[in-house]
């Protein structure tokens, strides 16, 4: 996912040298030396993405789409968030994803691109809400005061969907969560609404019938919702939306990770010992290399529609979608290869949240 910002603009010309040289010979010119302009570069064209139907929506969506959780939790400036979200919609990103819990991105994406608004899709999640414990984050009136406040922060008067966000069974099993979704949807604030989560408990939110759309994860190192989850989503025409799709780039660091959040995947990727994670692999940037294939690997995954990669870096959206317009898709042999190593060594590996 990262990298930094580029675009030059070159301007040249030799009229200024051709009368140069005139006057140093001695013998003014009476008429213009031929100037011997380069041939300006082609400008290389914005790769073009798949679109799939999502799920039982209106909605056709780039099979690459946005996650905000990085640029709010890192602060990123509104300026590089404008400059990153715009090149994005321009190369045809048309999809992005944030949640109210995720410190500033929702205030961020609205102060860059709600001028857009016709040009994207808008998902966010309520539950994990600022000040709110675990537990009254999941009431009626919080989760109505969250969505209004989405809309506000979002610069917009709807959401295309909204989801709940990693809420457990027990919870879901009350409906009152369920409920004020379903009144949210009724009164136009969101046009869809939906659960993000894995295991279990995204397994009873599928088996409602009441959500248009499942956000699980799903990646080389998360495999269980390929058995558990996705086949009963992909019966109910749901929109389905994989979060973490390159397993957090865990394959970089060469010994075990500090920060918690790569750590599970890290260790699973160990075993797993995939040879695309091995060696420089893991630094190829093309379709072939370790984010490459892993990204390719999720997109193969049956009822996936979109994959959404957070980034802070304005280029980098562009240069993943690029990279999977150049890859093409996974082949079924190295997409069953994966398969049948996670099969024989991830006994007891559960979603993860």
């Amino acid at each position: 996912m990262p990298d930094s910002n580029r675009r030059n603009f070159l301007l040249s010309t030799a009229a200024l040298a051709a009368i140069a040289a005139s006057g140093r010979a001695g013998q003014p010119s009476t008429k213009p030396e031929p100037i011997n302009k380069p041939e300006p570069k082609a400008l290389k064209p914005d790769p073009v993405l798949e679109k799939r139907k999502f799920g039982n929506t209106d909605m056709m969506v780039t099979v690459l789409g946005f996650g905000g959780a990085e640029i709010g939790f890192q602060q990123t400036a509104v300026d590089t968030v404008k400059t990153l979200l715009n090149s994005a919609l321009d190369a045809g990103l048309n999809v992005i994803d944030t949640a109210e819990c995720y410190a500033g991105s929702e205030e961020s994406i609205g102060a860059a691109v709600s001028h857009r608004r016709k040009d994207y899709y808008l998902f966010t999640k309520v539950g994990h809400m600022d000040g709110h414990s675990a537990t009254d984050g999941w009431t009626k009136g919080s989760i109505a005061k969250s969505i209004d406040r989405s809309l506000e922060r979002l610069k917009t008067d709807h959401l295309d969907l909204v989801l709940l966000h990693s809420c457990d069974k027990a919870t879901l099993e009350k409906g009152e969560c369920i409920e004020a979704l379903e009144a949210a949807k009724k009164a136009g604030k969101t046009r869809y609404i939906g659960y993000s989560g894995d295991t279990i408990h995204a397994q009873y939110a599928i088996e409602t019938g009441r959500f248009d759309a499942l956000q699980t994860s799903v990646n080389i190192a998360d495999q269980e919702c390929i058995e558990l989850t996705l086949p009963k989503a992909k019966e109910k025409n749901m929109g389905v939306i994989a979060k973490r799709p390159i397993a957090n780039v865990a394959w970089r660091y060469d010994t075990k990770p500090e920060n918690g959040y790569f750590v599970e995947y890290w260790n699973r990727l160990q075993k797993l010992a995939y040879d695309f994670t091995q060696g420089e692999a893991r630094q190829d940037q093309g379709p072939k290399g370790a984010a490459g294939t892993a990204l390719r690997f999720t997109l193969a995954v049956p009822g996936v529609h979109v994959a959404i990669v957070g980034t802070t870096r304005p280029e980098r959206w562009k240069s993943n979608a690029q990279m999977l317009h150049d890859g093409g898709a996974l082949s079924p042999e190295q997409f069953k290869a994966i398969r049948e190593k996670w099969a024989k060594v991830s006994e007891g590996w559960t979603g993860q949240t």
